[in-house]
């Protein structure tokens, strides 16, 4: 593919540094952009909808969920519970959650031996509100050596029980549920038409993932800004801690038993990305600048706040809070250019990096 040749002259010192151009190569303190536009990226294309699909969307919108509390858990029954599990009195790692969701005759968990009963087959017959203790036996073979065989305890809180019911597709339901189809064909084709705005959102995420390595192959670092590693590293430490956390164990053996790798490469691999990251950021924020790419003030606002929305809050003052303004401005200014470079690339066949 031939380059395009955009000679730049700029005789002005520029915010965050001077902001030089030649042969479409453009530069500042921190990094170097060797090329941006029309950049290389794996082809991709959106997957047909099939009639299965839209049948298994139908269905799920046509399932509701009932909590049941005027009887016991039964076999079928979706049930939330808190459990906490102990071999030989102590708690073990990894044997802790609370507000599992769990349908019970799954499966999902330690099934039955010639010993015991599985673990699901205890809760059955418990109501709601329920805390009891049950006994089960890990299988022999299990994933986990060391727990292979082993009989272990479970103290359970039955939190609730819950039925799935699923309705009839009628034209009254689809009148009842859909502000477009006044049919079950009208909303059969609503239904389609969802699904493939859904695949092209995935075809445009593969592409915004194209352009983000071909744009790291494109571009050098010079200089990190002060801190914005260190930060990166501390953001993935806080973020990996919490999902250990979720496990009920130190980030350690989250590190070893779930990532199955060492310390040592964990905190290699987060350096790297967060190296990685910084250089992607120092781009963007270049290519931005350059191509005049800034969002105003009140678009930073509304998309802000529909971040917020799209959480579930509609207080966006706490959410910068809780996120970081300069974060969120980031994630911002880090859409329109990534869709700046979407707009710009070439998809190419079997090629997985840029020119």
């Amino acid at each position: 593919m031939k380059k395009r040749i955009v000679a730049v002259l700029i005789a002005s010192a520029l915010t965050g540094g001077l902001l030089t151009g030649c042969s479409g190569q453009i530069s500042n303190d921190y990094v170097t952009v060797k090329k941006y536009k029309g950049l290389e990226v794996p082809q991709v294309e959106a997957q047909e909808v099939t009639d299965d699909q839209v049948e298994q969307m139908i269905q799920s919108n046509l399932t509701t969920v009932e909590e049941i509390t005027d009887r016991a858990a039964q076999n079928g029954d979706w049930v939330n519970i808190d459990y906490t599990g102990y071999i030989d009195g102590e708690a073990f790692d990894g044997g802790s959650d609370t507000g599992a969701e769990l349908q019970l005759g799954s499966g999902s968990f330690i099934g039955a031996t010639e010993d015991y009963e599985g673990f699901e087959d205890q809760i059955v017959g418990h109501s709601k509100g329920e805390e009891f203790d049950i006994t089960v036996q890990f299988p022999e073979g299990y994933a986990d050596p060391t727990k292979s065989g082993v009989v272990a305890q479970f103290h359970i809180v039955l939190n609730g029980i819950y039925q799935q019911n699923t309705a009839e597709l009628t034209d009254e339901w689809v009148a009842e549920h859909s502000e477009d189809s006044d049919t079950t064909e009208e909303y059969r084709e609503e239904m389609r038409g969802l699904l493939e705005e859904s695949n092209e959102q995935d075809v445009r995420t593969q592409l915004e993932s194209g352009v983000q390595d071909a744009l790291l192959s494109q571009s050098e670092i010079k200089e990190y800004p002060e801190g914005a590693v260190d930060a990166q590293i501390q953001q993935a430490n806080e973020y990996y801690s919490y999902i250990a956390g979720l496990y009920g164990i130190e980030l350690s053996d989250y590190i070893t038993q779930y990532l199955g790798t060492t310390e040592e490469n964990f905190n290699a691999s987060v350096e790297t990305a967060a190296q990685q990251t910084v250089q992607l950021d120092e781009a963007i924020k270049l290519i931005a600048e350059k191509e005049r790419l800034e969002p105003t003030e009140e678009e930073y606002e509304e998309e802000i706040a529909q971040y917020a929305e799209d959480a579930g809050t509609d207080d966006v003052e706490a959410f910068k809070e809780q996120y970081g303004e300069e974060e969120l401005r980031m994630s911002v200014l880090r859409e329109e250019v990534l869709g700046y470079l979407v707009d710009h690339c070439v998809q190419v066949e079997d090629s997985g990096e840029s020119e």
